[in-house]
């Protein structure tokens, strides 16, 4: 059976749950990032604000960090019971997770248990989202017409910026709305109750879903399934996952650094105001999802390591310069810098879903795809932020997030130049 059979009704639906799914995650994530400074306020001690700000982002850090577990987890549920089973699951946890960081007590109020149970939430949201971004890749590129992965896949990555998109919104409308004792006191809490309703409209929609015509044909030949899809993945198909891992490095740091660390950065590095903080980023954030679309679509027509390359090489050569005119304290300038690094990276986003799905055969592909990003987002995506703000620390440079973004972007094209080209191949042929 081929992908192709899928009517265009159902592809629609495809879309618009794999849509929603990322979206209400990573809506959570963002509003998490947006509203750091408050969050290290409410959780830890005041005594120094930069060391509060770190085991705030410490803590995002460490959430990171059970996210290859919850690959291997999801992986396995993905591509042993269906990616609709495994994505259907994945954002009730997430949400319900989500939900109950807004009823956690602050540091005032019972002391350290507060930031021990922001982490204990912390990790369970990790270990769910460790399901949604490579199953909703596989779900959209199982589904795609052969001439369009590239298009459909670039869903996921435009929901996941829909959702930062929608934090920032919300981060800057209480930001104007509330004084600063109110946001600190009860504001920084709405945003996380809206988890809740969010990701029971995006279960519902999953499980209305049929598998995809992939998963199905396999499933019916069941010689042909693995009975231990990740191991079958160590045993065969280590190149692959080294190429993976390799490549995901430039989305981890820049997606992190630019789409979800920058506010924090302008603000306190920068010396901008709250407002104008988020609304440069929301300005940055718009053009990327109108961006994406773009490159998957030329994803499918120039290839996807074409794509992966010149996004590499982009950053490589602009990211220090683009960081020097972020001090020059110009509002506009700095808008179109963040359009500028959000088009740049939107080369590599909107390429990467389809690259990593087709990296793998259908047996191993959510386990293959939920492995590498994950691994790689533990390491170096959700510690970016932290990573950035210590090494601004420790080298007395505001170009230091630059620079980790020039060095992710070498190991990532080095990645991709041992990958082969698959953009044409049937995915029954790779």
């Amino acid at each position: 059976m081929d992908n192709a059979v899928a009517s265009k009704d159902v592809r629609r639906r495809v879309v618009t749950a794999s849509f929603i799914g990322n979206f209400v995650e990573w809506f959570d994530y963002a509003v998490y990032g947006y509203l750091a400074a408050v969050i290290s306020s409410v959780f830890f001690p005041e005594a120094d604000r930069q060391t509060a700000l770190l085991a705030t982002f410490a803590v995002f850090a460490i959430s990171f960090f059970v996210r290859p577990l919850g690959g291997f987890f999801w992986g396995h549920i993905g591509d042993k019971l269906g990616r609709r089973k495994a994505l259907s699951l994945s954002i009730v946890i997430m949400s319900v997770s989500t939900f109950c960081i807004a009823l956690i007590p602050g540091y005032g109020t019972i002391g350290m248990l507060a930031p021990v149970l922001l982490l204990l939430v912390r990790v369970v949201q990790g270990f769910s989202a460790a399901g949604e971004y490579a199953g909703a890749s596989a779900f959209l590129v199982e589904y795609a017409p052969a001439n369009r992965r590239g298009l459909y896949a670039a869903v996921v990555p435009a929901s996941t910026a829909a959702g930062l998109l929608l934090g920032s919104l919300i981060a800057a409308l209480l930001s104007s709305v509330l004084s600063t004792d109110q946001l600190h006191e009860w504001g920084w809490r709405l945003p996380f109750l809206l988890a809740a309703p969010m990701g029971l409209i995006g279960r519902y929609i999953r499980t209305k879903l049929e598998d995809t015509p992939a998963f199905r044909a396999l499933a019916d030949q069941e010689e042909s399934a693995p009975k231990a899809p990740a191991l079958d993945m160590f045993r065969t198909y280590r190149k692959q996952l080294l190429i993976a891992c390799g490549a995901v490095l430039l989305n981890a740091v820049g997606f992190y650094v630019i789409l979800s660390y920058m506010p924090t950065y302008l603000s306190e590095e920068l010396g901008f105001g709250p407002t104008e903080s988020f609304l440069a980023t929301t300005i940055a954030l718009a053009s990327y999802i109108g961006f994406i679309f773009l490159t998957g679509l030329a994803s499918d027509r120039f290839g996807r390591k074409r794509m992966l390359i010149t996004a590499s090489v982009l950053f490589m050569l602009l990211t220090v310069p683009a960081f020097m005119l972020l001090d020059t304290g110009n509002f506009l300038v700095i808008v179109l810098v963040q359009i500028l690094l959000g088009g740049m990276l939107t080369l590599n986003d909107g390429t990467l879903p389809s690259f990593l799905a087709e990296l793998f055969p259908t047996k191993v592909r959510y386990s293959g795809f939920a492995v590498s990003f994950n691994l790689s987002n533990a390491l170096f995506g959700g510690t970016a932020p932290f990573m950035a703000t210590l090494l601004i620390g420790m080298t007395q440079s505001k170009l230091a997030p630059g620079w980790y973004l020039v060095a992710a972007s070498a190991v990532s094209l080095m990645a991709v130049l041992f990958a082969t080209e698959t953009s044409r191949k049937p995915l029954k042929h790779l």
